[in-house]
């Protein structure tokens, strides 16, 4: 990978760096960087289907494991966890060597535990950001799998990208930090425009309950966009049943209710987000038979 110009431009700035300013890929390539308050939440299983799904309607998919020594993604697709991000980071292979293809889908894997890669002192933003610099051009979509939790890393990321996914769970600590998440993206980085994936939803009524809470809240305290794009009906079994029933390509109710999420993003006039309790009763959702409510 040629990383010469971008790089070394960006290595010249500290980790405040204004990525609003910095040079993005051609024009119809979307990036899109889906993020949580904490984890657990269900985010890195979101940001494959989101890319496979949209590999599998003819776009051009990119998927990179932000989370850069944890090979989540990986290990969730069922590929070998090796060090190819740090060899393609050291230029030892090329980016085609380092990617993972399955058709239009392609995944930069990260590394899982790597010594050198821990130690290293770059900004692993920086290093991402610089691999779509060069490489976007040949995607229409790139999917940034970001890690869980609120640090400059995340938020720097998220800042370049030009639509943000906050994937909230029905629990207080979800919900909680995933406003923290927005207000930081809001007040530090200018950043106010947001979409929001609501995972592990029991019902319409709790569904209801938390656009509610989340929205308001958000209208009181923050100057920012919030579009609330749908519900994934709760799971009661483990997480490798439901990233089994989350990837099937069709049959599940989990995968309609994912469906139903994307298309409202993919019709929606991107850039006009609704905000406040007027957008409430727009969101509901079908999740069939009542489940048990969890927290909120």
């Amino acid at each position: 990978m040629s990383r010469k110009t971008p790089r070394d431009w960006l290595l010249s700035h500290n980790s405040n760096f204004d990525s609003q300013s910095l040079y993005r890929p051609r024009k119809q390539t979307k990036t899109i960087a889906v993020a949580s308050g904490k984890g657990g939440v269900g985010k890195t299983s979101i940001a494959i289907k989101l890319a496979k799904t949209l590999a599998e309607r003819g776009e051009q998919v990119l998927l990179i494991d932000c989370d850069y020594n944890l090979a989540n993604t990986a290990v969730k697709l069922g590929f070998p966890v090796v060090d190819r991000f740090w060899e393609l980071l050291q230029n030892s292979i090329s980016f085609e060597e380092a990617i993972h293809t399955d058709g239009n889908f392609h995944l930069l894997s990260a590394c899982n535990g790597n010594f050198d890669l821990f130690d290293d002192s770059t900004g692993i933003e920086r290093l991402i950001i610089d691999v779509i610099m060069v490489h976007g051009k040949n995607y229409d979509s790139i999917i940034l799998d970001c890690p869980a939790g609120l640090t400059k890393e995340v938020c720097a990321l998220a800042n370049y990208c030009d639509h943000r996914f906050v994937v909230v769970t029905p629990d207080k600590s979800s919900i909680t930090d995933s406003y923290s998440l927005v207000k930081v993206l809001s007040h530090k980085f200018g950043v106010r425009d947001h979409h929001l994936i609501f995972n592990k939803v029991s019902s319409e009524r709790q569904f209801d309950r938390l656009t509610k809470t989340f929205l308001e809240t958000a209208e009181r305290y923050l100057d920012c966009r919030l579009e609330v794009l749908g519900a994934i009906p709760y799971f009661k079994d483990n997480v490798d049943r439901f990233d089994r029933e989350l990837f099937k390509v069709a049959g599940s109710e989990i995968h309609q209710s994912f469906n139903k999420v994307l298309n409202k993003f993919s019709e929606k006039d991107i850039g006009t987000g609704i905000t406040g309790s007027d957008s409430i009763g727009r969101h509901a959702q079908t999740f069939g038979q009542e489940h048990e409510v969890q927290s909120i």
